[in-house]
């Protein structure tokens, strides 16, 4: 579930090693299958642990995570780096503000899982995002352009050479893309 390199089990140890005997390390997410998720990582005194809580064993300490947490920090990576500007703990949770789905899920949650964890966040950065409406029998996705994207005068291109290629290269089983949007060009659009 999460994995923490020898530099961060070297930290938290020593961390540890300054409070009571029994405390461990808690991982969780707050608003977790959000947009607003954060991750964080805390001090867990022996008497705060959840008969529910994971534990994850690591050298000299657990890592407790919540039952609500888990499945958001599947993949997740902390790190303890030092360079130049000095040293920084490091928490990597790809999946906090989506659920990852298994490879064996229906297309459209695997789909929306994509959209979700991949496109979204870099369509975010223009105020645009993007829905998948459907999937039609013959393999294409049907999507919704929202956002800075709606009347966006580069959405043909980031449907074609972006959305498309990206989803035809993860899901050979898909024919192609169809904007459903009617854009209406305004303040809130991208250009």
């Amino acid at each position: 579930m999460i994995q923490i390199s020898e530099p961060a089990q070297a930290h938290f140890r020593k961390l540890l090693s300054k409070q009571d005997p029994g405390t461990n390390i808690r991982v969780f997410v707050v608003n977790p299958g959000t947009p607003s998720a954060e991750c964080g990582v805390s001090y867990c005194p022996a008497d705060a642990a959840e008969e529910t809580d994971t534990r994850l064993p690591f050298d000299g300490f657990d890592a407790v995570v919540d039952q609500d947490s888990a499945p958001f920090l599947e993949e997740a990576e902390i790190d303890f780096v030092t360079d130049q500007m000095g040293s920084q703990l490091t928490l990597k949770a790809p999946n906090a503000k989506v659920r990852k789905v298994d490879d064996d899920a229906p297309l459209m949650e695997r789909l929306n899982y994509m959209i979700d964890a991949e496109i979204n966040p870099q369509l975010a950065s223009h105020g645009g995002k993007i829905m998948l409406m459907e999937i039609t029998p013959a393999g294409k996705a049907v999507l919704q352009f929202g956002g800075g994207c709606n009347g966006c005068s580069m959405v043909d291109v980031t449907l074609k050479e972006g959305v498309e290629k990206q989803m035809l290269a993860q899901f050979p089983e898909l024919t192609g893309v169809i904007d459903a949007t009617e854009h209406q060009a305004g303040e809130h659009s991208y250009y």
